[in-house]
């Protein structure tokens, strides 16, 4: 085991290069400018593929095409960015193929500012692009976890041929913190048996997101479907704290649980009783670890760097069994510890 000091982009990098990717496609847009700017060195030593896209939705494609022969694939883009991906990002998931897609997000509406926000939550959990699908979404609040997340996504990815969304933030993407890496081990791989690689002496195979037939479909949806309950069966993740005695239960995910975790522990260490729930996984969402923290007499308070998204889907896990509130900062506003705690 060694540590380094690393920013968390290029901690990205680092976990996506030794969890096994083969081919990274992406486009400059700041806060992620490091991660091809890093990829386009690393990936080139390795002998591995790096190509500048001439656009977003090139880069998005050139992954369909990478993970449809079989390739560990990448990109990456801030919120403006990843708009552009989202047709690619539906035919993706409707051909069912494992890509890994990076947001450290920023402000916005609009090109709004190049600072950290969390107001891509509605985008990323609810489906950006148009038709059913689902992307497993894992929300990071460390370097550390922009390293580890990386192996995650992949392993998430080829299990369910899925595409997994690692949602960061600008201030998660250039804090620097110190990161623990673990002796190379790639992420185990899946059997394969649906690549295109070519079909001499096999029959053809055929991966597509268009059904034309009278009902086909809506029976490909519905094996979606039936995917996607699997998935909400067995990947759930969230870490809880203090939930054994708390009166006001913090929820929060990415760099605003850093925040409210450091306010949870203050207002503690002056008799308030405060705990935290920190979703890892926002899809699949961990509604019942809401729902159970839900007491009567008990309060949630949602804390986001937004006007309130994540917050709708913890009003329907608690379902009136408790009262939500929510505090939000925007536009790159960045959750203040101090501020925080006055409400708790």
């Amino acid at each position: 085991m060694t540590k380094q000091l690393m920013k968390g982009n290029i901690a990205l990098c680092e976990g996506a290069i030794a969890a096994g990717c083969k081919a990274y496609f992406g486009y400059p847009i700041t806060p992620q400018n490091e991660v091809p700017a890093h990829m386009s060195r690393r990936m080139v030593e390795l002998g591995r593929v790096f190509l500048q896209a001439e656009s977003e939705l090139a880069a998005i494609n050139m992954v369909l095409g990478a993970c449809a022969a079989g390739v560990r694939a990448m990109t990456s883009s801030s919120s403006p960015g990843i708009s552009l991906k989202q047709e690619g990002i539906s035919y993706i998931a409707g051909m069912e193929l494992p890509a890994v897609i990076v947001n450290v997000q920023r402000g916005g509406p609009g090109l709004g500012n190049i600072a950290g926000s969390q107001s891509d939550y509605f985008q990323s959990v609810k489906g950006g692009g148009h038709g059913d699908y689902r992307l497993i979404v894992l929300a990071p609040y460390s370097t550390q976890e922009m390293y580890d997340f990386a192996f995650q996504a992949f392993a998430l990815a080829e299990k369910y041929r899925n595409p997994v969304l690692i949602l960061s933030d600008g201030v998660i993407g250039q804090m620097m913190e110190p990161l623990e890496i673990a002796p190379s081990q790639i992420s185990a791989t899946v059997e394969k048996n649906w690549i295109l690689d070519g079909c001499k002496n096999r029959p053809p195979r055929l991966l597509r997101s268009l059904f034309m037939g009278d009902g086909d479909l809506e029976k490909h949806n519905l094996k979606l479907q039936k995917k996607y309950n699997t998935i909400s069966e067995n990947e759930v993740r969230c870490e809880t704290y203090h939930l054994d005695d708390a009166d006001t239960v913090l929820v929060a995910h990415g760099i605003a649980a850093r925040v409210a975790k450091a306010a949870m522990r203050s207002s503690r260490a002056t008799g308030k009783k405060v705990g935290l729930i920190r979703p890892i996984t926002l899809w699949p969402f961990p509604s019942r670890a809401i729902a159970d923290a839900a007491t009567p007499g008990r309060r949630l308070l949602v804390v986001e760097m937004n006007h309130g998204q994540m917050v709708e889907d913890v009003r329907l896990a608690v379902n009136g069994k408790c009262p939500v509130e929510f505090y939000g900062r925007a536009g790159g506003g960045v959750v203040n510890e101090e501020e925080l705690s006055s409400y708790l």
